[in-house]
């Protein structure tokens, strides 16, 4: 198992280096790393690790930053002196969160956590055995109450990172999901329309009917339709009608109105 630790603190990443090799027998630390500006330039250019335990406050800025550089394509167990950060780190690759000082127990825990998701859901290719662990772990890890900002998708043999803002609507078809941005990009999504409904923020998104999930501002006209029905244009265009039931069509109008 390859594992980067990215850890601005010298002691502490010696410690933390130290608790892994204890841990696993198998673990091969590839990299210790302590900036943003580092740590974006060595996962450009190396294959992913199995596992990243990365620091949320570094040399040069916040870890978080990291994401918005290059597309990590590792699961995380983040680690810090600061538990305000939890929430966001559930919308990264995150699939745990250790408090600092960590203890020996805890990191176990955690690195334990990791080879059961990855036995359960890996899969023959490396490329979607970590689109798998990672879908799965934005499934389970987000806390309660949050929404989804952003989701890894495949583009050839790469998985690249779509946010919730770029999504113009999610819709089903022959039992796949699928996400169209408003770029006119397509990407296939492993999250039923069910799953979604449930992780996306309802201020922006709504479920129109069983086939779509909607933006506010992919909405391009209303028309009223038979039976009281609404069909509703959308940006970028489909070729099927989309209709809003009769029973859903008032709490439509009035979200689209808010």
């Amino acid at each position: 198992m390859t594992i980067l630790i990215i850890e601005d603190e010298t002691i502490a990443a010696r410690q933390l280096k130290n608790m892994v090799l204890k841990a696993e027998a198998d673990a091969e630390v590839v990299g210790v790393l302590d900036g943003v500006a580092t740590s974006v330039q060595w996962l450009s250019s190396h294959p992913a690790p199995d596992l990243i335990l990365m620091d949320i406050e570094l040399v040069d800025g916040q870890s978080f930053e990291i994401f918005g550089q290059v597309d990590v394509k590792s699961p995380v167990i983040f680690t810090t002196a600061y538990d305000e950060f939890a929430l966001k780190a559930f919308r990264v690759n995150s699939i745990d969160y250790l408090l600092k000082p960590i203890e020996e127990t805890a990191l176990r825990r955690s690195l334990l956590k990791f080879r059961q998701l990855k036995e359960v859901y890996g899969a023959p290719g490396p490329l979607q055995q970590i689109e798998n662990l990672i879908s799965e772990l934005g499934r389970r890890a987000m806390p309660a109450g949050t929404y989804r900002d952003r989701f890894l998708v495949r583009q050839g043999q790469r998985l690249i990172p779509v946010g919730a803002g770029e999504v113009a609507y999610f819709f089903s078809q022959n039992k796949a999901s699928f996400i169209r941005t408003y770029d006119n990009r397509l990407f296939h999504l492993d999250y039923t329309l069910d799953e979604l409904e449930e992780n996306l923020n309802p201020q922006h998104f709504y479920r129109a009917n069983r086939q779509f999930i909607v933006s506010h501002k992919a909405v391009e006209k209303l028309h009223f339709y038979f039976n009281n029905k609404l069909k509703v244009e959308l940006r970028p265009a489909v070729e099927e009608e989309v209709l809003v039931s009769r029973e859903k069509a008032t709490a439509f109008r009035r979200w689209l109105g808010e």
